[in-house]
């Protein structure tokens, strides 16, 4: 079935098509897809705090514990499309010793008090809210199957569809988790378009493997990030990140060794 995108609406007078008529003054840039993408977001994020500051702070909290289990859940979810166990532990393993030796929390921490500073805003729901919707919003497959589409050369369909999909789940994120929500186009700017920029460069240099293993690994960190946002744990998440680098590593010397 044909996704009709101008019926789909992410605020009123806002829908598909409006995304679309943006990417055709920018269609000359091979990452109009992310730009798309990080306008949605702004766009949801600013709504959702519009809501965040006029709801009392029980509706605040509500909102918090439902993000934690819908990220909890959709990395059960995700976890579950690994296709080889082996690379997953392997790169979480010493994607995580890694992290430690870089202190990533850490530097995440100082990094979140210089922006606290300057505008105002950080604390731990800051910090919370930053990561939590940039691994929601880039560890999908999505992800690296539009930026390979977009890539290549195509019309980024997934990617429109992702923007539609990310500026309504900005929305309640910004209501539940505030302003670090906004920030997040930042990191997600950066992983898209670099992803972008390589498969335009490499072409389809990622196998279905690869991606599995991605998605997979990222549904791990969504696990623990879940776990972390409803209190149940303080798991150092940051720490965990490079995990998504050494996947792409453990899984081309898999395909080797393989072949």
């Amino acid at each position: 079935m044909k996704l009709n995108h101008e019926h789909i609406c992410l605020a009123p007078g806002i829908t598909a098509s409006y995304f679309h008529d943006i990417s055709i003054i920018i269609n000359d840039m091979i990452i109009t897809g992310t730009i798309i993408n990080v306008i949605a977001v702004i766009i949801g994020s600013l709504l959702g705090l519009l809501f965040h500051a006029r709801l009392p702070q029980r509706f605040v909290d509500t909102l918090f514990q439902g993000i934690g289990l819908f990220t909890l859940a959709l990395g059960v979810f995700m976890a579950l499309k690994a296709e080889e166990w082996i690379l997953v532990i392997l790169s979480i393993i010493v994607g995580g010793l890694i992290g430690e030796l870089l202190r990533l929390e850490e530097l995440f921490e100082r990094l979140s008090t210089r922006i606290g500073k300057r505008f105002n805003v950080g604390g731990e729901r800051f910090n919370k809210g930053l990561l939590t919707a940039f691994l929601l919003f880039c560890m999908g497959s999505m992800t690296v199957l539009g930026a390979i589409e977009e890539g290549m050369g195509g019309r980024p369909d997934l990617y429109y569809i992702k923007s539609l999909m990310d500026g309504i789940s900005s929305i309640a994120l910004a209501s539940g988790l505030g302003i670090g929500v906004l920030f997040s186009v930042v990191p997600l700017f950066l992983y898209q378009a670099g992803l972008t920029i390589m498969a335009n460069w490499f072409g389809t240099f990622m196998p279905e493997l690869m991606i599995s293993g991605i998605s997979a690994s990222g549904g791990v960190l969504l696990i623990g990030l879940g776990l972390n946002i409803l209190n149940i744990t303080k798991l150092k998440i940051l720490n965990l990140l490079p995990a998504l680098i050494m996947v792409v590593i453990f899984t081309q010397l898999f395909i080797i060794i393989q072949n």
